[in-house]
């Protein structure tokens, strides 16, 4: 049999394949992060009829070349183009990400690690963040600290990312230490001159250790004969519109003034000239007290008053007391949204104001990314030439990624049609090959007749 007939037959089955791998890159044109496979041939081992020969100059000849007859082809590589990154397509979903780099998501599944471009996760029913195909996005997850209640990243191991777990609802109270008041006293106002008021009652709002949040009612009250001099006292405390009775509310200080039924005062003073305030110190401490004029037991933490901002201008009333936002205290927080960083930290926001860092995103770099293999459902996994899987977060490989953001395929359709016209072309001419060899050596078996 002619040697040609099996030389066509071996470049049918390498365009064959190479037809097989176009057509699955077009197939995957819009699959999230998948990346094209291009084919590369071999040819095939060479039959030697004669050996190469040197000159000899004992018997006057030249030297000849080798005298050899290839069989064909074979498939030499099937490699992958993972280093092209493929476009980026908004999807406007806050769990949707892409890496802006040649590092992989890390993602588990089975009880084996995998990894992947294809950054369209979810959520499964237990809060955790999957791949569509339910794999477990792997990364640093966060517990709370038993001393602070913040939350602390576990960077010791990669585990599985939970969004929506108990512990990271709600972030925990605090009582407020801090505060201040701030604005005008107008000596002028109705209220310092109207028969039957006499003073300004504005409210301070505090939170105990619980969360829960109280008004701490104070009285501004104008000294008889003077614009200038003032008095303030703590009135009542409410929750609420609710009058609490068994809690009041004392002042602790220099300057602060006790009358015989227990009532504390601090005497607030003005410049004439400037208007600004001369009392000093200008803080105090206030401390709320149970019906046994003891520390309530959710405030424990003395709160700490500053007015020194306080002026007597002759512009309108406008006196406020309110928490600072260093050590002012808050409500439990409930959450309300959650977001992803360009370096993958996983940002809680909750409703009493607080953000917390719940998580973080993990990805994996490789010596020879393209030696990895592909596991399907957009998955790889590692072999012995892509070497050993390093994981960490994403900046420690100077990457980020975005959120929001998917990567497209990369595939290039103009080179994958072109590909295609050449793929059938060389499956056409190698079927001509055989068709020809056959003629031939029908005309061989002709020679009978």
């Amino acid at each position: 049999m002619m040697r040609s007939l099996y030389s066509g037959v071996s470049g049918l089955k390498v365009h064959q394949t190479k037809m097989d791998v176009i057509g699955n890159n077009i197939a995957n044109v819009n699959t999230v992060g998948f990346k094209s496979q291009r084919v590369s041939f071999n040819e095939l081992f060479y039959q030697t009829t004669q050996s190469a020969s040197g000159p000899n100059a004992e018997t006057s000849t030249g030297g000849q070349n080798a005298k050899q007859i290839g069989l064909g082809a074979s498939v030499g590589q099937i490699s992958i183009n993972i280093s092209q990154e493929g476009g980026s397509q908004s999807t406007g979903n806050a769990f949707d990400l892409k890496i802006n780099g040649s590092s992989f998501f890390v993602v588990n599944s089975g009880g084996a690690d995998y990894y992947t471009k294809a950054g369209n996760f979810t959520t499964d029913g237990f809060g955790n963040l999957v791949t569509g195909s339910g794999a477990y996005v792997m990364g640093y997850a966060a517990e709370r600290d038993a001393t602070t209640g913040d939350f602390v990243l576990l960077t010791d191991e990669l585990r599985p990312i939970s969004l929506y777990s108990d512990e990271y609802m709600y972030t925990a109270p605090a009582q407020t230490m801090n505060a201040t008041m701030t604005g005008n006293i107008n000596s002028e106002d109705a209220d310092f001159t109207t028969t039957g008021i006499g003073y300004k009652a504005p409210d301070l709002y505090v939170y105990d250790s619980l969360g829960n949040k109280y008004g701490v009612q104070m009285k501004i009250e104008q000294v008889e004969g003077s614009t200038t001099e003032y008095v303030m006292t703590p009135l009542k405390i409410f929750k609420g519109t609710e009058e609490i009775e068994d809690m009041s509310a004392i002042f602790v200080g220099d300057g602060v003034t006790t009358d015989a039924d227990g009532n504390t005062a601090i005497s607030l003073t003005f410049d004439g000239t400037t208007g600004l305030i001369t009392t000093t110190p200008a803080e105090l401490t206030i401390n709320i007290l149970d019906a046994d004029g003891d520390k309530a037991d959710a405030f424990q933490q003395d709160i700490v008053m500053d007015f020194s901002t306080l002026t007597c201008y002759g512009s309108e009333y406008s006196v406020t007391a309110e928490k600072d936002p260093l050590g002012g205290g808050k409500a439990v927080g409930n959450m309300i949204s959650l977001g992803i960083q360009t370096d993958g930290k996983i940002i809680a926001s909750y409703d009493n104001g607080d953000t917390a860092c719940i998580g973080q995103i993990a990805t994996a770099t490789f010596a020879n990314p393209a030696g990895l293999e592909k596991a399907g459902d957009n998955m790889y996994s590692s072999t012995m030439n892509s070497g050993d899987a390093t994981t960490g977060d994403i900046t420690s490989f100077g990457e980020t990624m975005s959120s929001g953001v998917v990567e497209m395929s990369n595939v290039d359709l103009a080179a994958e049609f072109t590909d295609m016209i050449v793929t059938q072309r060389g499956f056409q001419a190698n079927s001509r090959v055989i068709t020809t060899s056959d003629t031939m050596i029908e005309e061989l078996i002709n020679l009978k007749r």
